[in-house]
């Protein structure tokens, strides 16, 4: 048996229910699972062990003390992601993702008791697709200690920090022109990590502007490289609220554009909501700035942060990209599609283009493209992948590749 490189934490407080996930999680080859009967012993093992990837926990009719564990784990950041015991109805469910989602928790899903093995294996199967973990060597989040911000500093020497890009597409069409640009670190001892393994280490010590040219540069070299071969694309770059903040953002910017020659208009900057609280002059003068040169400016994860509509009204935006949450449960939620369409719309009313992100199964198509969904972003389409890559993937989606 090949065993997955994740830690699993199963909290019930009933012994033979325990035992039952327990050895469903073991089955199926997670290589190590740790169960614990209530939310003391729960953080207890956390505060030793730290983190783990998954926690299963019961939210039990009408008793609030399982929320009550699921939202302290979540606040202290002891999980990533977690599957819910629950019987609870849909739009209670939807809330409580929604509450989790705030603290940067993924719900996998909500099963019945005792767990089954048909309904863990497919969530635990959209968590490694999350990692990418069937298509490349990505280990689970970090659990070594970087202490100095030189070793960081020598892995950007090094060029260690690497562009992947997932494709948008177009729902009816699937035609491809643009790219959403991320990051990857291809670390000498620990293969290559995903952004939530290092992009705090990166905050802590000050070094986001240095990741974000990183990336900025790797992808304008991959423009002019797709332009040498008459194929025209389009990079979105992710950049946080306060980086507009820094007063030579946007020149070095423009230097870089002017440097590799590649038109303003193929670049967006994709900026997540919920960094968008408080705006200073600074950040909105860079915004302008940007939208003058003629870049695009995206809101990202639009519907998951604050102040939406005021922000859409205050600020420069070409584009809205809807939060994934959304469109996990669309066949089922009646909530999650007047979303839909309400972004939809509100998008057309501004003139504002609208992604929406976490496409995976062909249903989800079908569906967004009867709520009128035209653009999207993906595992149906494509995942992730390095510049050599893609310039592969690109040559053999040769026909559907905007060209003007």
């Amino acid at each position: 048996m090949s065993f997955l490189p994740i830690r699993i934490l199963v909290i019930e407080e009933h012994p033979f229910k325990r035992l039952v996930a327990t050895r469903v999680f073991q089955d199926l080859g997670c290589s190590e699972v740790m169960a614990v009967t209530n939310s003391a012993a729960a953080m207890e093992i956390l505060k030793r062990t730290g983190p783990v990837d998954i926690v299963v926990c019961s939210l039990k009719l009408h008793c609030l003390q399982g929320l009550t564990v699921v939202e302290e784990l979540s606040r202290g950041g002891y999980i990533h992601s977690i599957i819910i015991c629950s019987l609870h109805p849909t739009d209670l469910h939807t809330a409580i993702g929604r509450m989790l989602a705030m603290h940067g928790v993924d719900v996998l899903g909500y099963v019945d008791t005792p767990v089954r093995s048909s309904a863990i294996a497919p969530m635990l199967g959209r968590f490694l697709e999350k990692l990418g973990a069937d298509k490349v060597d990505v280990s689970r989040p970090v659990s070594f200690k970087l202490s100095t911000r030189a070793e960081l500093k020598q892995a950007f020497a090094a060029s260690e920090f690497k562009a992947f890009f997932q494709p948008k597409f177009n729902l009816v069409s699937g035609v491809v022109d643009s790219m959403e640009v991320l990051a990857r670190w291809e670390h000498p001892v620990h293969g290559l990590l995903n952004p939530g393994g290092f992009l705090p280490l990166l905050c802590s010590f000050k070094l986001m502007d240095e990741l974000f040219f990183s990336q900025l540069e790797q992808g304008l070299f991959l423009l002019r490289e797709a332009s040498a071969q008459g194929r025209h694309l389009k990079l979105a770059f992710n950049v946080q609220a306060e980086q507009f903040g820094s007063p030579v953002l946007v020149a070095r910017i423009s230097e870089l554009i002017e440097r590799y020659q590649v038109p303003a208009s193929r670049l967006t900057f994709e900026i997540t909501e919920s960094g968008l609280i408080e705006t200073s002059p600074a950040v909105l003068e860079s915004l302008i700035r940007l939208r003058m040169m003629g870049t695009g400016l995206s809101i990202d994860d639009f519907g998951i942060g604050f102040s939406s509509l005021e922000r859409l009204c205050q600020l420069p935006f070409t584009e809205i990209k809807l939060d994934a949450s959304f469109i996990r449960d669309l066949a089922s939620s009646v909530c999650n599609r007047a979303v839909v369409s309400s972004t939809l719309a509100l998008g057309k009313a501004l003139n504002m283009s609208v992604v929406v992100e976490g496409v995976e199964t062909e249903l989800q198509r079908r569906l967004l493209i009867q709520l009128g969904c035209i653009q999207a972003q993906g595992y149906l389409c494509a995942r992730p992948m390095n510049a050599e890559r893609l310039l592969s993937w690109v040559a053999q989606k040769n026909a559907f590749i905007n060209k003007i």
